[in-house]
C-alpha cells in the first residue's frame, strides 16, 4: 500500500477492517513523529460522543508538537438511515469545519459500514475538501494479487499453485490472510518459499472451509475422511447443529447453482439470485456437476431430518451427525450403483 494523498480531513469507509487499519496507520505515520504519537492522537466513538465535541478538539492546538490526529469512529449521520442515538449530532458544525479545517489537525472519520449515503451534503463536502477512501472487502478475483502483495511485504514466496488453498481456507478476509501469511513467514524465514504441505499444516481452518471439505468427502464417497473432519471440528467446539446448518447452506447453494446453470445462467448472473460471496458461488459451480438433481433433493431431505432430530434431542448429537454423514454418502453410492 503506497503513500496516501496529504489531506487535513479523511473519511475511511467500508467493511474491510484490514484496509481501515492499514490506512489509519499510514495517516498517523505520515503526520506524526513516533515520539509525538502518545500525546497527539485522540479517539472518539460517535455513537457515544456528539460530533461537535470532536470538532472542538480538532480546533484546539496540539498539547505537544505541532500536529495532532483526531480519529472519530461510527459517523452514523453518513448512513442512509442513521441509528437512533440519545443525542443529536450537529452535522452543520462538521460541515463548517470541513470547509476550513485547522492546518495543525488531521481529522479521520472511520465508517465501518457497507454503504454510506453519497447524496448527503456532508459526504459531498468530505469528498470535495478532503480525502475519501473506500475500504471494501476484496473480491475473490483480487485474492491472488493480495497474496502476492503480502508475500512481497513479508519477503517470502507463495507459489501461484497454492493460492486456491488460501482462498479455500481463509476466504477473502484480509486481516485473517495477513495473520496467516505472517505465521508462514515466521516458519520459512526471509526469502523462504511456502510449500503446499506447510500451508496445509499451518493455515487456520474456517468453519466455511471445513463445510466445503465435508461436501467434498460426500462427493468423493469417503466416509472415513468425512468422520475425521467432523472429529477435528468437534475438537474446535463446533456444534453438530451448526455443522448441519453449514452443510445445508453449502448444498442449498450447490442446488441453486445447478438449477440456474440448467437455465443457462453464468456465474456473474447467478449473483443476483444466490445470496452468497462470489467465491462460494464459484466453488458451488465446480461441485454441482458431481450431483444429480435427485441426489441433491435427497441430501436436503436428510439434512432437514437430522436438523429436526438434533433440535428435538432424540439422539446423541455426535452420533446423529455421524449417521447423517453415512446416509449422505450412501445416497451418492446408491446413485452410482444405479447408473
Amino acid at each position: 500500500m503506497g503513500k496516501l494523498n496529504q489531506a487535513n480531513v479523511y473519511l475511511l469507509y467500508g467493511e474491510e477492517s484490514y484496509l481501515i487499519q492499514e490506512n489509519k496507520n499510514k495517516i498517523i505515520e505520515q503526520n506524526l513523529h513516533k515520539e509525538d504519537q502518545e500525546f497527539n492522537i485522540s479517539q472518539y466513538d460517535l455513537e457515544e460522543v456528539p460530533i461537535e465535541d470532536v470538532v472542538t478538539d480538532a480546533e484546539t492546538y496540539p498539547f505537544l508538537g505541532d500536529k495532532k490526529v483526531v480519529i472519530a469512529y461510527h459517523p452514523v449521520f453518513l448512513k442512509g438511515k442513521p441509528d437512533k442515538l440519545p443525542f443529536e449530532h450537529d452535522v452543520d458544525a462538521l460541515l463548517e469545519y470541513v470547509k476550513q479545517p485547522a492546518d495543525y489537525t488531521v481529522l479521520v472519520l472511520i465508517a465501518p459500514y457497507e454503504k454510506v449515503d453519497e447524496r448527503k451534503k456532508i459526504f459531498k463536502s468530505l469528498k470535495k475538501q478532503g480525502e475519501v477512501i473506500s475500504c471494501q472487502p476484496v473480491k475473490e478475483w483480487d485474492i491472488d494479487q493480495w497474496i502476492q502483495t503480502l508475500a512481497r511485504e513479508l519477503h517470502i514466496t507463495v507459489p501461484e499453485s497454492i493460492h486456491e488453498l488460501f482462498a479455500n481456507e481463509i476466504g477473502t478476509n484480509l486481516m485473517a490472510l495477513r495473520k496467516e501469511m505472517e505465521k508462514l513467514a515466521l516458519n520459512v524465514g526471509e526469502g523462504g518459499v511456502v510449500s503446499k504441505e506447510l500451508a496445509e499444516q499451518l493455515l487456520s481452518h474456517s468453519a466455511e472451509a471445513s463445510g466445503l471439505k465435508l461436501v467434498d468427502a460426500v462427493m468423493e464417497k469417503d466416509l472415513g475422511r468425512a468422520v475425521r473432519l467432523f472429529k477435528d471440528l468437534e475438537k474446535l467446539n463446533e456444534e453438530p447443529i451448526a455443522l448441519t446448518a453449514l452443510l445445508a447452506s453449502q448444498f442449498r447453494i450447490i442446488s441453486q447453482a445447478k438449477v440456474l446453470k440448467q437455465k443457462g445462467y453464468g456465474q456473474n448472473q447467478m449473483r443476483s439470485y444466490i445470496k452468497a460471496h462470489p467465491y462460494v458461488i464459484k466453488m458451488a459451480m465446480k461441485r454441482e456437476r458431481y450431483f444429480t438433481d435427485h441426489e441433491l433433493n435427497e441430501i436436503m431431505e436428510q439434512l432437514a431430518e437430522t436438523d429436526h432430530t438434533l433440535k428435538q434431542g432424540k439422539m446423541e448429537k455426535s452420533l446423529a451427525f455421524e449417521m447423517l454423514l453415512y446416509r449422505l454418502i450412501n445416497i451418492k453410492q446408491s446413485q452410482t450403483n444405479l447408473s
